[in-house]
């Protein structure tokens, strides 16, 4: 699904709610979850899973093209972890 698709199946089951509406609404929970994952924290929906970051050291890679080593300096990258009934809900599926 991508975020098109999203918003008019929002759209579809809230007809109350104007389309430009629905998308303020994804628009805010979506940089909520991005602002919180900058500031190091954590994002739970229960049920569904939890956002969070996790740190990547610094180490040696490669220059694919040229097969040069380079450096690549840690980071902290998004990460999920799908919840319960979520796994569950897959693997029934």
């Amino acid at each position: 699904m991508i975020r098109s698709e999203l918003l008019q199946a929002l759209h579809r089951d809230n007809p109350e709610l104007r389309a430009e509406e629905v998308e303020q609404v994804v628009d805010i929970f979506f940089e909520e979850i991005a602002e919180r994952l900058a500031e190091g924290g954590r994002v739970e929906l229960r049920g569904f899973g939890a956002f969070s970051t996790r740190q990547r050291e610094s180490r040696q890679g490669r220059n694919p093209r040229t097969g040069e080593t380079v450096d690549v300096p840690s980071k902290r990258v998004p990460y999920f972890k799908p919840g319960k009934e979520m796994r569950k809900r897959i693997n029934d599926a």
